[in-house]
């Protein structure tokens, strides 16, 4: 068969299927179109997931017939008046969009200039965008254009408000083939849901609407480009409970900015869904800023599960290129390590302030107690209740004096400040943790502080506070270690035993000497002094485990943290054992002074609390 030139409608219906691959990538490029348009309101309506009809509706600065005529053709565009890909201030800039949609689809188009006596300027959303302008055009008449499946008709009079309309029917008609690979209504009406509700957190100073079947819309006020305005908009889009768990950040560095806010550990999320990334505006699910999450995160967040982020990346457009793919998610950086460095210390620092800090959902607690029905009271066997010995707290209380026993030698920096504060003959004010009560089943600290009840983990909460002693040993190259009087052989399969041999240089800093015994088996000399009391078999069956969960992808330094999450597991205090008050008390002193200890080493929460009002929906008193 002869080479042949395609047909131009076929060329640009192949081409359409870069940009337009599903009915919100439509939805994202007419939204952007009217961002970038300066519209203050946005409006948009779907009917069958977007395949029978999406109605975008602004009131930005329209377009005048000869530009409606330029903007369905291929790369015909306003947005590069330098003709430089190199500084793109704006959200598009491919000039792709429209004669895209309409190759594939019925495309109507109806805009009125914005008269040139419009005193409104729309807010810079670049490193120093100019303002765009509301209104120059003398056109005062609205316009109209059709597209149906790349045949145009002429440009006609039409009536409209000034701004623009863009109306696309039977999205794919004109592509069946398509068409068969679009999900089902709802599921294309969800994906521009959360479509609108990024561009809906890019521009916080936008009011938008959205509207249709299958979809819980919503209609949002314009907001303050303030950090107020921006909260509200995420709580608005996010919700209340995120707001109540997450905490904002700002950090800069030469002309880098990050700012926003991120969930505190404890608050995570089975998918990704709740991360929205933005740079210079643009909404993006770029790898590298995904990588630095996952890092910021790796001590804190259980694998397979992910923190909710909303974080706003500001640096000059000449450092970082968009032009990477046609949906114009992807970026690159040219200066990468800056990016993820700055990102991964600000989310690190504003989660070290958050201190002891844990997700707060008492309703789902509330709701497990209401769930249940309340048990007789006769006795607790098996409780190990342990009954206070001084009276409830007002606002201070007295500090026992005697050490607790086993913070000696490990905690000294605890020990030393309980005992100091001991032997103060005045009260102390009640610290956010309160003061223990009592211990449950010999797993659980209970704890009365000024605004109620709070539940601690015994054991989840000393192995992160052991976990945390052991990464600062490890940094200051002071972690002890203890020789074995009989070296330990331990014979394992060859997978792991070979595991361990390969890492021997990288565990002897850590304190576990191994080195290979010949066969499958492995020879301990050596454990962390911490370690003396621990099975070394099992210890070393562990480790072996903890390698094998080492990816490509982490620094040296989280791999060596792996390690030692399983060295604390190891040593901290178990569930079962009994505490004396005031030992538990020296461990909520701890918590207190330490960075993420809300959540032990896998993620989950190590205290839980219930306000004064919670307990008393609990009893039916409010």
């Amino acid at each position: 068969m002869p080479v042949r030139r395609l047909d131009p409608v076929l060329i640009d219906q192949i081409a359409a299927g870069e940009v337009i691959e599903r009915p919100a990538a439509a939805v994202k490029e007419l939204v952007e179109n009217a961002i970038d348009a300066g519209a203050r309101r946005i409006d948009v309506v779907v009917e069958k997931g977007g395949r029978r009809l999406i109605r975008v509706t602004d009131d930005g600065l329209g377009m005048g017939p000869e530009d409606l005529a330029l903007a369905i053709e291929r790369h015909a565009t306003s947005k590069l008046p330098e003709g430089r890909l190199d500084t793109i201030r704006t959200l598009g800039f491919r000039g792709e969009a429209l004669p895209s949609i309409g190759a594939v689809a019925r495309l109507t188009i109806t805009s009125r200039p914005r008269p040139a006596s419009g005193k409104e300027q729309s807010p810079p959303r670049f490193p120093d965008e100019p303002r765009p302008e509301r209104g120059g055009q003398s056109e005062t008449t609205a316009h109209r254009i059709r597209v149906d499946a790349g045949r145009v008709e002429p440009v006609r009079p039409s009536a409209m408000a000034p701004g623009t309309r863009v109306e696309v029917e039977d999205l794919f008609h004109a592509t069946p083939a398509r068409l068969k690979f679009l999900k089902g209504d709802r599921a294309e009406a969800m994906a521009i849901s959360q479509v609108m509700r990024r561009l809906a957190l890019a521009a916080p100073d936008v009011a938008f609407a959205l509207s249709g079947d299958h979809i819980a819309g919503f209609d949002l006020p314009a907001e303050t480009s303030d950090a107020a305005g921006l909260a509200r908009r995420v709580e608005a889009l996010i919700g209340a409970e995120f707001m109540a768990n997450a905490t904002m950040l700002e950090a800069s560095r030469e002309d880098l900015t990050v700012s926003g806010f991120v969930s505190l550990p404890t608050y995570h999320r089975a998918t990704t869904e709740a991360q929205f990334l933005f740079v210079n505006g643009r909404p993006v699910r770029d790898k590298l800023l995904i990588g630095a999450l996952r890092a910021a995160y790796a001590d804190t967040i259980v694998s397979g599960r992910y923190p909710s982020v909303v974080l706003f990346l500001k640096l000059d457009p000449e450092r970082v290129d968009v032009n990477v793919h046609p949906g114009k998610l992807e970026v690159r950086f040219r200066d990468g390590e800056s990016v993820r460095g700055l990102l991964v210390r600000s989310i690190r620092d504003a989660l070290a302030a958050e201190g002891h800090r844990a997700a707060s959902r008492p309703s789902a607690v509330l709701e497990r107690f209401r769930a249940s029905e309340p048990a007789p009271v006769t006795a607790l066997p098996g409780f190990g209740y342990r009954p206070p010995a001084y009276a409830p707290i007002s606002a201070a209380r007295p500090v026992e004096a005697s050490p607790p026993v086993w913070l000696r030698g490990g905690m000294a920096e605890a020990q030393t400040s309980f005992e100091a504060r001991s032997a103060e003959p005045e009260t102390l004010a009640i610290p956010p943790l309160g003061f223990a009560r009592a211990q449950i089943n010999d797993t659980y600290i209970l704890a009365e502080n000024a605004d109620g009840l709070v539940i601690i983990d015994q054991h989840a909460a000393h192995e992160r506070l052991v976990y945390e002693r052991l990464k600062r040993a490890r940094a200051e190259g002071r972690i002890t270690r203890q020789m074995l009087l009989i070296p330990a052989v331990v014979t394992l399969d060859p997978a792991a035993r070979d595991r361990l041999v390969a890492a021997a240089d990288l565990l002897e800093p850590l304190g576990l000497a191994i080195e290979g015994f010949g066969g499958d088996a492995v020879l301990i000399r050596e454990v962390p002094a911490a370690l003396a009391h621990v099975d070394p078999a099992k210890l070393a069956r562990e480790t072996a485990d903890t390698l094998a969960e080492w990816g490509g992808s982490e620094g040296l330094e989280a791999r060596l943290d792996l390690v030692l999450k399983t060295f604390a597991c190891h040593y901290s205090i178990r569930s079962g054992r009994k505490l004396r008050l005031e030992e538990m008390d020296a461990l909520l002193r701890e918590m207190e002074a330490t960075p993420a200890s809300a959540q032990c080493n896998h993620g989950r929460p190590t205290s839980i609390r219930l306000s004064a009002s919670d307990l008393e929906r609990l009893f039916g008193r409010s």
